[in-house]
């Protein structure tokens, strides 16, 4: 098994590109939000129960910034792809990974290995968001079914100010 070459291993530690929100966080998007995930924690509805907290105004969830970052108005729908190349698997490699440089392999099946998150404060109206991920480690197993390639990607999620939000490791299994 040698999936793992040190062309692929060269790539443990670069950084992508930093991906900015297209607007600001406003009332009307976090409300919707909230409503769509269901969530009852009324410092993300009500001004006064974010008051009583110490917040200035309503605040985010704490996984909001994962979902606020999605393509600008206007843009290329990905799954016009499919008009195109009706096998395609769904998955852009080429963005899978936040912006950063696809790993090539001949394994193309890619499953979810497993997501850990830390949170450091929650966005606020009118924060910025913006996230950069990193591939943190590149390696490879032999399970029961096979070769597997173990991808392990950390995002960090900031506001305008570089505040920290929140980091977010996720493993991804290549076979």
């Amino acid at each position: 098994m040698t999936h793992v070459t040190d062309e692929v291993r060269s790539l443990i530690g670069l950084e992508g590109p930093v991906t900015t929100a297209a607007y600001p966080l406003g009332h009307d998007e976090l409300r919707r939000f909230v409503q769509a995930a269901m969530e009852e924690g009324v410092i993300h509805l009500h001004r006064e129960a974010a008051n009583r907290r110490g917040f200035k105004d309503v605040v985010a969830t704490p996984l909001f910034p994962v979902h606020y970052l999605r393509r600008p108005s206007g843009s290329r729908d990905p799954f016009e792809r499919f008009a195109e190349d009706p096998e395609w698997d769904g998955l852009e490699y080429e963005s899978a990974f936040g912006g950063l440089p696809p790993i090539r392999l001949s394994l193309r099946r890619i499953l979810n290995g497993g997501v850990r998150a830390e949170f450091f404060k929650l966005a606020e109206i009118g924060d910025v968001i913006s996230s950069q991920s990193t591939y943190l480690d590149i390696s490879e197993r032999t399970g029961s079914r096979g070769d597997m390639v173990l991808v392990e990607v950390e995002t960090s999620y900031t506001n305008q100010d570089g505040e920290l939000l929140m980091r977010v490791r996720n493993t991804i299994i290549m076979r």
